[in-house]
């Protein structure tokens, strides 16, 4: 838990929540933060539970070094975290997959901005887009642009976080959406309904008043089954093993779109994993062991 990572404190929320959860159940159980810990002591676990969240625990580092030691983990492997953490690389797999995903433009810090090229973007994505980071989570450095002040704005802010952003078409008027992976089993589908224009960092974490409807109440029983499949089938696609998250928007025809993937969900009181395997009667801390179980057999 912890890591030195923009969701540092994130992170903290979670690995306490699942050490508490651990240690509840008679487990031999220790934090281990790499941002104050020398990784060689890692050396002394049998097992290791990935509450990391952002660069370094979530994008193929930490489990790269867990893999050199020998140690199994939970979660997806290096491969599939490295790509799930680059949006634009995992939009690309779920296209050639065949899986919905918006519209979107991705730029490096060198590309040149004039007026052509903010022209360019409003003219194949229109107004409004998302402006984002490619490789940041929890929606670090996320912004919506409605007009061309704010797109030059949010473009710089993305800008500030990485070296490659997104603009990404904007899917309105459905709501967004996040389903879990556990295994096999895709999890009820939540419905998040942010008091924010967006479910930003503050909606996610700061406030108390983001509602959260799950099973989502928007779906009849085959499109449940069709989003259900697909989002199992965009884990796969990315080699997901273990658990995960996927997040989706809707338009008005309640058509998906997926957004992203998150190879180390959140395990906070707000988090979103815990609360759709609540509504199946799974507990929190069962939860945790499911999820330790699922590392024990990738390793075999």
């Amino acid at each position: 838990m912890g890591g030195n990572s923009g969701e540092r404190e994130i992170s903290l929320l979670s690995g306490n929540g699942v050490l508490t959860a651990l240690k509840n159940q008679g487990f031999n159980a220790e934090k281990f933060d790499p941002a104050e810990q020398n990784l060689n002591q890692l050396k002394n676990f049998d097992i290791a539970f990935i509450a990391l969240h952002g660069r370094h625990g979530e994008d193929g580092c930490i489990q790269g070094t867990l893999e050199l030691l020998g140690i199994p983990y939970t979660g997806p492997n290096v491969m599939t975290s490295a790509i799930g953490m680059d949006k634009y690389r995992t939009k690309l797999i779920w296209k050639a997959a065949g899986l919905a995903t918006p519209d979107s433009l991705t730029f490096g810090k060198n590309d040149t901005f004039d007026e052509q090229t903010y022209q360019q973007i409003i003219g194949k994505l229109s107004l409004p887009v998302f402006v984002k980071p490619a490789t940041e989570g929890s929606s670090i450095g996320i912004n919506k642009a409605n007009n061309l002040e704010q797109l030059k704005i949010a473009i710089e802010i993305a800008f500030q976080h990485d070296d490659l952003i997104i603009v990404e078409q904007a899917i309105l008027g459905g709501g967004e959406f996040s389903i879990g992976i556990l295994g096999d089993l895709a999890l009820p589908i939540i419905k998040i309904v942010p008091k924010n224009d967006f479910y930003d960092y503050d909606a996610k974490y700061n406030r108390d008043d983001t509602e959260y409807l799950c099973p989502a109440p928007d779906f009849s029983p085959e499109q449940v089954a069709k989003i259900s499949a697909e989002a199992v089938q965009a884990f796969k696609a990315l080699g997901g093993t273990g658990w995960g998250r996927i997040d989706f928007l809707c338009d008005n025809n309640k058509k998906h779109y997926f957004l992203e993937i998150n190879t180390s969900p959140g395990m906070t009181s707000h988090s979103l994993v815990p609360m759709e395997a609540g509504k199946i009667g799974i507990s929190y801390e069962e939860l945790v062991i499911k999820i330790l179980e699922l590392a024990e057999q990738n390793k075999k």
